[in-house]
């Protein structure tokens, strides 16, 4: 029951200070549609280049080994030369997946 309350007022708290504080200025672009950062098709089946979806892939992928890399440095002396082993192993595999992506020119853009 917390949970309901705490997550229909992060839903509706917000929307309701907005009107009251005046930054609720619905303009033609804030209300045009977007989707994945370039305009919406007339025709939803309509065929769109799929590198766009590969290279967010792949940010996701290396963003979240950047995040692994912050608590394995601060723990590191408590994990000692077995927990400095394991990383470098997890940091070689990350680099060869970074040199194959960029081999295949998962990374070019036109």
């Amino acid at each position: 029951m917390v949970a309901l309350v705490l997550s229909g007022a992060f839903v509706v708290l917000p929307m309701i200070v907005s009107r009251l504080t005046g930054s609720h200025k619905p303009t033609a672009e804030k209300l045009s549609e977007y989707e994945c950062g370039f305009p919406a098709f007339e025709d939803s089946r309509a065929q769109f280049d799929v590198r766009f979806y590969l290279v967010a892939i792949l940010f996701i992928v290396f963003d979240l080994e950047a995040a692994f890399l912050y608590p394995w440095a601060v723990s590191l002396d408590q994990t000692g030369w077995v927990g400095w082993g394991a990383m470098i192993v997890f940091l070689a595999e990350l680099a060869l997946g970074l040199a194959y992506a960029w081999k295949k020119g998962a990374l070019e853009w036109e």
